[in-house]
């Protein structure tokens, strides 16, 4: 396996051969990082990812997240033709859902600036492997998490608060929330992954969500981190972190994905949970993390 990252530092990835650093907005770059590689799967991961930062700046979203998708695509059109393409898009690209669970032949009505850059690459994937028969696996994966993720998404905020106040011996622990009751279909993203093994050892283009088919809100989420950690939460909702615009409920099937692949999630959302926090717990210990903070 090799990784590529912009950074050096980015591609030390455990488990890959090497790490290449490349900017995946430079086409030229990215056509000799591929070329050189030779790959039989691309995996196609990069990307900014952050609904919050989106809003804050829609043009840097729309304009790197279009950017590194093309590129790759142009690099493997070029270079690896006969390569397995799987493409990381994202549930978001639904928006507001005529009916749940969403399937993949619902329409497309993305509801902000980073759905609607996922939304772009997504059909980007689908006009390449229409138009230049290159096998794209455009893989629609809901809200994901675990050990490691940044403290930007819900589950690691909520995690990295409670083991701060863990680490400091509060009691309650307080958890500062947005919206409370939007509803959201959370994976561990550690059956993301093998979900997109499967589907690059599958090899077949087209569409697949990557779901639980369950949601939780934050409200639910916060009182499960209370109990797999035996602690008592105060919940407080943050006014400046609810977002006027914002769908209510996600909820996907991943029946197409479960009837080609035989996947089916294996780590319980409590499992998650408790695992975001142990990770939170060891990088304050270690310094890493301020416990003091909450994002």
């Amino acid at each position: 396996m090799i990784a590529v990252a912009r950074s050096a530092a980015g591609a030390s990835v455990p488990g890959a051969a090497r790490g290449v650093a490349c900017d995946l907005r430079d086409p030229a770059a990215t056509r000799a990082a591929i070329a050189e590689a030779q790959p039989d799967l691309v995996v196609h991961l990069a990307a900014q990812a952050n609904v919050s930062r989106s809003w804050r700046d829609p043009a840097a979203t729309l304009h790197d997240n279009v950017a590194h998708t093309l590129s790759v695509l142009e690099a493997v059109r070029a270079e690896a033709p006969a390569a397995v393409l799987v493409l990381a898009s994202s549930g978001e690209v639904y928006g507001v859902p005529e009916r749940l669970p969403v399937t993949e032949e619902a329409l497309l009505r993305p509801q902000n600036p980073y759905a609607v850059s996922k939304a772009a690459t997504d059909l980007l994937g689908g006009l390449y492997a229409d138009a230049h028969g290159l096998r794209v696996v455009r893989a629609r994966a809901f809200n994901h998490a675990g050990p490691g993720q940044e403290p930007l998404y819900a589950i690691a905020s909520f995690a990295r608060q409670v083991a701060a106040g863990l680490e400091t011996g509060a009691d309650p622990v307080r958890v500062v929330t947005g919206s409370p009751d939007t509803r959201r279909d959370y994976t561990d993203v550690r059956d993301v992954v093998r979900a997109y093994r499967l589907l690059g050892d599958l090899g077949e283009p087209g569409v697949w969500n990557v779901c639980a088919g369950d949601t939780r809100s934050a409200r639910e989420l916060v009182a499960a981190l209370g109990a797999v950690c035996g602690v008592r939460v105060e919940h407080v909702v943050d006014p400046a972190l609810v977002r006027a615009h914002e769908v209510a409920e996600v909820r996907g099937s991943s029946e197409r994905l479960r009837a080609a692949t035989g996947w089916t999630p294996a780590i319980p959302l409590e499992t998650t949970l408790a695992d975001a926090v142990a990770h939170w717990r060891a990088e304050i210990r270690a310094g890493r993390a301020d416990p003091r903070m909450h994002e």
